[in-house]
């Protein structure tokens, strides 16, 4: 019998050119084994999955079936007569029927959460067909403890986290994605008000400052900041986390000397006369990512129906936050005690950009929170860079497979199109950062130009 006919035949899985055996040659061997890094990749795999089980219901056969003649080969047998690159497509657009209309995301109640939440109140879930209960959080460990015990399907994050928890930086390792940037700038350093005299950053050695987690843009824009002012924030100051819903209490209680966090905690320690804003961050890095949308790749790979329209959704609502005419209207759908718990005054300073800045001047900055859904690959190799240089990460870092695979700027850009928005042309561009330009091209070059970092 020849080797064609008999595909379990040893002598034909040796003479592949694959170390495996499952494959026609090698290339073939690594397209199959890289990670999936969109849900059009994610679902076509989950088709293909389906029907070679469908039509080798053990487990056994089908493996040994697929190790003789290889993947490509017996798919494309399939597709002799299975429509089977319909199926593909209308699996991965989400025309498929929800697989779980009912589902959790979790949240931390700021401003930079804003599409997740005003998407309940404002009907945008509904809209496309979901039923979510957003869940009120203490605090990001509890996010991510919660997102990993699959308390909720999906969840607001920092955007560092997703990229911490694939890499297993403060936990336990798992593929996380990152579809969706909640908000850009929507940050500030808050000083206490007994500091109105040391707005010069040179001063503040020995200050205690705030941010609401290791892994966030907040540590890593103050840590940025202070830096390249001459300070050592691991040897100069001390910086430790604190809940953002604790911060303003703690400032009041002379606890800390100031904090970096997200709104609308900055503008609450204005508007109970506790602190003053030093510096917006969009002054620092303008246009930067603060908080995403975030979800585990097993939710992805998993419910794509259910994550499509999640997505949608809250790109929907996002383009509606977008234009600045809506954000009174907004301001009031989400300040209630369920979501921000603040009152509409605070929240519409933040989203409108009229506000007191407590030095008794009243400021107007249009941008000081914008939201712009698309995950850039650069934000992430940026990121990387800074989890590098203060030591969160050892080692050789992957630094654009990394980005590629958990921000997933495929799917951001496809949907941003399906609600009017239009997304770049590419997924990385070069940026400043007080004034230092960052080439994601070359991170590791990067990370040594500053004389104040971890790195060995």
């Amino acid at each position: 019998m020849s080797a064609f006919k008999d595909p379990f035949n040893p002598e034909l899985r040796l003479a592949r050119g694959c170390g495996c055996g499952r494959h026609n040659d090698q290339a073939e061997h690594d397209a199959a084994s890289a990670p999936p890094t969109d849900t059009e990749t994610l679902a076509s795999r989950a088709v293909d999955q389906a029907v070679m089980r469908a039509l080798f219901p053990r487990d056994e056969t089908r493996r040994r079936f697929l190790k003789a003649v290889g993947a490509n080969t017996a798919l494309a047998a399939v597709a002799q007569f299975f429509p089977l690159a319909a199926a593909r497509e209308a699996f991965a657009q989400g025309k498929g029927q929800i697989e779980k209309a009912s589902i959790k995301v979790g949240f931390i109640p700021i401003t930079c959460a804003t599409p997740i939440i005003m998407a309940h109140p404002m009907g945008f879930y509904a809209k496309h067909g979901l039923d979510v209960e957003v869940v009120k959080t203490a605090g990001w460990a509890v996010i991510r403890d919660k997102t990993l015990n699959k308390e909720y399907d999906a969840a607001h994050m920092l955007s560092p986290m997703p990229l911490a928890i694939t890499l297993g930086a403060g936990a336990k390792p798992e593929p996380y994605t990152m579809p969706a940037v909640e908000n850009i700038n929507g940050q500030a350093i808050t000083l206490a008000v007994r500091h109105k005299d040391k707005r010069d950053p040179r001063q503040w050695k020995g200050f205690k400052f705030a941010v609401p987690f290791d892994y966030s843009m907040h540590n890593y824009l103050l840590r940025y900041f202070v830096a390249e002012h001459g300070i050592d924030p691991d040897r100069d100051l001390q910086i430790r986390v604190v809940p953002p819903p604790e911060m303003v209490a703690n400032l009041r209680a002379d606890n800390i000397d100031g904090f970096l966090a997200p709104d609308p905690v900055n503008q609450r320690a204005v508007y109970d006369g506790v602190g003053y804003i030093h510096t917006l961050s969009k002054d620092i890095w303008e246009g930067h990512p603060c908080c995403a949308f975030a979800a585990s790749r097993q939710f992805v790979a998993g419910m794509p129906n259910t994550y499509h329209a999640l997505l949608k959704a809250i790109i929907d609502a996002a383009a509606f936050a977008r234009k600045p005419g809506n954000r009174k209207t907004i301001a009031e759908a989400i300040a209630p005690a369920n979501y921000l718990n603040q009152p509409v005054t605070v929240v519409e300073q933040v989203l409108t950009g009229t506000f007191a800045d407590g030095l008794g001047n009243v400021r107007k900055v249009p941008d000081r929170i914008d939201f712009d859904p698309f995950p850039w690959h650069s934000f992430a190799v940026w990121i990387l860079t800074q989890m590098k240089r203060w030591g969160q990460l050892k080692g050789d870092v992957s630094y654009g497979k990394i980005a590629y695979e958990v921000f997933l700027a495929t799917d951001a850009a496809r949907l941003m199109k399906e609600v009017g928005l239009t997304p770049p042309a590419a997924t990385s561009k070069k940026f400043s950062v007080m004034n230092k330009e960052f080439d994601p091209a070359n991170p590791d070059a990067y990370i040594a130009s500053f004389a104040i970092r971890r790195t060995a």
